[in-house]
């Protein structure tokens, strides 16, 4: 019994060092106390194998303590991850200095003010085309030393000169009213003639008029856009034309364009009953800028045989020469030229003259030596001049003279005030 007493308490002691021996060492050393209720810590993942750093990146990657007398170091800025093993300051914006007038260049002395000096200069531009009177050619190659220009009689010096062959912008202004089978027939010749000699370039819009003003087509540089249009006038529904109603409206919308503007005025040039009369349009061609009107008058060969056959009473006849009267006023103040065609053979050549003369010019710029902003009407006159002040001679390849004509507006209206 003896035995059995001493030998049992030695074989517990043996277990229990053995079960110690055999137990994994994390279980030794966990910290977490598990109880029967609750479920089993999972075990971490085990993390990515990364290759082993360089020993001065893991050295940079320490903080380094600062040296006692020396400033911190600079905030570490970059990406929240490491950056490598260099260390990248956040950059630190500066607050911006007050801000301060700029200093003068010159300085004016003591208790002396600023002055100002305005000076009110309008350039006067005007459009001249010089044509041979008998083949209605574009005289080209002429200088600046050939052109005199006057302002109420008075001689103006030319700032700005130049040759220019440029694109047209052109309003082409129909009278589509059942009048007369023969004055249609003309307006639609001499509105085809002109829509065939248009350039890519440029720039077409179509009205018609007859008790009101339709607008066919705006501006548009497609030729058969324009075609178009010339193609839905078959049918004419009013017999009246208001003349000065179109042209005024015309007018008023060009006066919003910029550039030069020019308007092929196809029409027999009675009006019917318009709400604007005869002076009100003249005022309105000299208050618009940069417009130049080409005339065509349409029923010649109908008026010619009507009076042939006794069919034209003085009546009418003065009716006719007053409406004649009045286009031609209309091209003559822009600087434009007035047609009146007899033959539907004609119109080609009429229309190869207008194009010749609006796509080759002269334009010639001045500023006038009356500066006052009044508002009144000033005559402008053109004259071509050789080198000792004479009028110009123009001779042909056997040394004859030719006769020539200067194409300009007549004037313009002097700028108003600013109120």
């Amino acid at each position: 019994m003896l035995r059995r007493e001493r030998f049992l308490p030695g074989m517990v002691t043996v277990l229990a060092g053995l079960l110690l021996t055999a137990m994994p060492l994390h279980a030794q050393y966990d910290q977490t106390a598990t109880s029967p209720g609750t479920p089993p810590v999972m075990a971490p993942k085990a993390k990515p194998e990364t290759k082993p750093r360089p020993p001065e990146a893991k050295a940079a990657k320490a903080p380094a303590a600062a040296a006692p007398g020396y400033p911190p170091a600079p905030e570490l800025g970059g990406p929240e991850a490491d950056s490598g093993a260099i260390a990248i300051p956040r950059r630190v914006t500066p607050p911006a200095p007050p801000g301060s007038a700029p200093e003068e260049m010159v300085k004016n002395p003591p208790g002396l003010q600023h002055l100002a000096l305005r000076v009110n200069a309008s350039l006067v531009n005007v459009d001249v085309g010089v044509v041979l009177a008998k083949t209605h050619h574009f005289v080209a190659d002429l200088r600046k030393q050939n052109f005199e220009v006057f302002e109420n009689g008075v001689p103006q010096q030319i700032a700005h000169f130049r040759q220019v062959q440029a694109p047209i912008t052109a309003v082409l202004l129909l009278e589509f009213a059942a009048t007369n089978y023969n004055f249609i027939y003309d307006m639609q010749n001499a509105a085809y003639a002109f829509a065939r000699d248009l350039g890519p370039d440029d720039e077409i819009a179509v009205e018609t008029f007859d008790m009101h003003t339709h607008l066919l087509t705006d501006f548009t540089q497609n030729k058969a856009r324009v075609m178009d249009a010339l193609d839905t006038l078959t049918m004419p529904t009013w017999t009246e034309a208001n003349l000065y109603d179109a042209l005024y409206t015309t007018l008023d919308r060009l006066a919003r364009v910029q550039g030069r503007k020019y308007i092929i005025l196809v029409a027999s040039g009675i009006d019917s009953f318009s709400k604007i009369n005869y002076d009100q349009v003249l005022d309105k061609i000299r208050q618009t800028p940069d417009v130049t009107i080409f005339a065509i008058s349409t029923g010649h060969y109908a008026r010619l045989m009507a009076d042939g056959f006794g069919g034209m009473s003085p009546l009418l006849e003065s009716k006719f020469l007053i409406a004649d009267n009045q286009m031609q006023a209309f091209a003559r103040m822009t600087g434009g030229q007035y047609f009146a065609p007899r033959f539907e053979a004609a119109m080609p050549d009429i229309f190869a003259e207008i194009n010749g003369q609006i796509r080759n010019q002269y334009e010639i710029s001045y500023i006038p030596t009356d500066r006052k902003m009044d508002g009144t009407y000033r005559r402008i006159q053109v004259r071509l001049v050789n080198s000792k002040g004479r009028p110009l001679m123009i001779v042909n390849q056997k040394h004859r003279p030719l006769r020539y004509a200067v194409v300009a507006k007549e004037g313009y209206r002097a700028p108003m005030p600013v109120q």
